[in-house]
């Protein structure tokens, strides 16, 4: 689904996510890593962040996925949040704890990259090309409220795609990284006031409505 068209989508749940554009960064053709995170902001924002994960999940259980394709995914949704807080520290008139909270974003989104085009390599694949992305929010406020989006939606999209890895190690490795992000939107969470875990479990959903949910997003 377009940016246009998701943003002509009325009710959105989480409209700040109709905002943020992704352009091939290779030259050449998308790249199924951009099409599948294009995917997952969709889902997340037309039916909320916990559909993100049976999002990646049914895309992934399609057939044909390796470790290296789950890898490039994780990669280009780990290049969005690097480039968001590289950008949020320039960009943002950030005060007191979120001051010193936006540096450790940033540095931990930047390690997650390299961490992950690393083990891309070693496993003798190709890292994806870094896309170019659009962030559209105003003021301190607008940043924290599409930062608490997308951390969920970086949470939600590695928990999708842990049951497609079919190494330990690199299922090992990928869930070091969501505790990370766990802890970032939680982080984020208390900066705008909410509660950083407000439910003991993520909201169940049966196979039939993330089918009806999932359907319109996967051309």
């Amino acid at each position: 689904m377009s940016n246009q068209k998701l943003a002509d989508v009325e009710g959105l749940v989480h409209p700040e996510l109709a905002g943020v554009e992704i352009v091939d960064g290779s030259g050449g053709d998308v790249s199924r890593s951009d099409v599948l995170l294009k995917g997952a902001l969709a889902a997340g924002a037309i039916y909320g962040t916990f559909m993100v994960a049976p999002f990646v999940r049914s895309a992934f259980a399609m057939g044909g996925t390796s470790d290296v394709d789950i890898l490039n995914f994780a990669l280009t949704l780990e290049y969005l949040e690097s480039t968001f807080y590289d950008e949020a520290m320039k960009k943002v008139k950030a005060t007191g704890e979120l001051k010193k909270l936006l540096p450790l974003l940033a540095s931990d989104e930047k390690q997650h990259v390299e961490a992950l085009e690393g083990t891309i390599k070693k496993l003798g694949g190709k890292p994806v090309s870094k896309p170019t992305f659009n962030f559209e929010y105003s003021g301190t406020s607008g940043f924290l409220k599409l930062a608490e989006t997308l951390e969920n939606t970086g949470v939600g999209a590695y928990n999708g795609a842990g049951p497609s890895i079919k190494s330990k190690e690199v299922l090992g490795a990928a869930g070091s990284i969501v505790q990370v992000e766990g802890r970032h939107a939680a982080a984020i969470a208390l900066q705008n006031g909410q509660e950083p875990a407000p439910a003991a479990f993520d909201m169940p959903l049966e196979e039939k409505e993330v089918l009806k949910a999932v359907e319109p997003l996967i051309a």
